[in-house]
């Protein structure tokens, strides 16, 4: 599983791909698409990596919706330009740098578009260039990766403590439930962790109800994107409104990592 790491800077380098800088390789030969390099996150060029990758795949662009769609027998994949995701047999894959368009060619983070078309890939220090392999084709299906009970949960509590925030701030609330799963000193499930009362309700949404509202839309797709793997932080535990509970034992008895919307986070 892989864990996107999200950064805030912006800058842009552009790369050919046989300049100097960043290489590709697809299958032992040098990619002849464009590549670019931004926050540290390499781009391709999307219509050529997918005919690359899987001759047989079908790329069109809608320009009313400024969507891509890619189409073959083992994918069905659509990118939308300024998106900081995009969704491939049902997936949800996240790039903290949104996909972009440049003189009419879409870019998209080359390491998700090989995990969307089930690719191998590699990186070389000695030739600063990164290797792909073509796969099975396509990405497992969302109905079979996503568990449907962990979806549920854990939108639902997203929703309720972030529902009207930024896509980012919602993310972060979902690391802190699957951060919770993976520590020793919490249950090991997203219900659990959820509803637990060791040391009293830790989620203000399960004691007032609103825990069992519907989720939007966006809190689902938050889910799915921090099943995925990406995570802003590995190691918060914690979070809290400050302009709700300014003074608490989180803040006077944890570490704090960042102010996201209107939470702040702490290990």
């Amino acid at each position: 599983m892989l864990v996107f790491v999200l950064v805030a800077s912006f800058s842009v380098m552009v790369i050919g791909a046989s300049g100097n800088g960043v290489g590709v390789y697809i299958n032992g030969s040098e990619f002849t698409g464009n590549v670019r390099v931004q926050d540290s996150t390499t781009f391709v060029g999307v219509r050529r990596f997918a005919n690359t990758v899987d001759p047989s795949a079908s790329v069109k662009y809608n320009y009313s919706t400024r969507t891509l769609t890619i189409s073959s027998s083992k994918l069905y994949m659509t990118i939308k330009d300024g998106a900081n995701y995009f969704v491939a047999n049902g997936r949800y894959l996240y790039t903290a740098s949104p996909v972009f368009m440049k003189y009419g060619v879409m870019y998209a983070p080359i390491m998700l578009l090989a995990k969307a078309f089930d690719a191998k890939i590699s990186w070389s220090n000695a030739t600063s260039s990164f290797y792909v392999t073509s796969g099975s084709g396509g990405i497992l299906s969302g109905d079979l990766y996503y568990r449907e009970d962990e979806v549920y949960w854990l939108s639902k509590i997203i929703n309720a403590e972030s529902g009207g925030e930024i896509l980012r701030g919602k993310i972060a609330v979902g690391n802190v439930i699957l951060n919770r799963v993976r520590s020793k000193y919490f249950p090991n499930t997203i219900y659990s962790v959820i509803f637990d009362r060791k040391n009293g309700v830790q989620f203000s949404p399960v004691a007032n109800g609103t825990i069992y509202k519907n989720a939007n839309s966006e809190s689902i797709i938050a889910a799915k994107i921090c099943l995925e793997g990406c995570s802003i932080n590995n190691g918060i535990l914690y979070f809290v409104n400050p302009k709700i509970s300014p003074s608490n034992w989180i803040t006077k008895n944890r570490q704090f990592y960042a102010q996201i919307g209107n939470h702040a986070f702490y290990y």
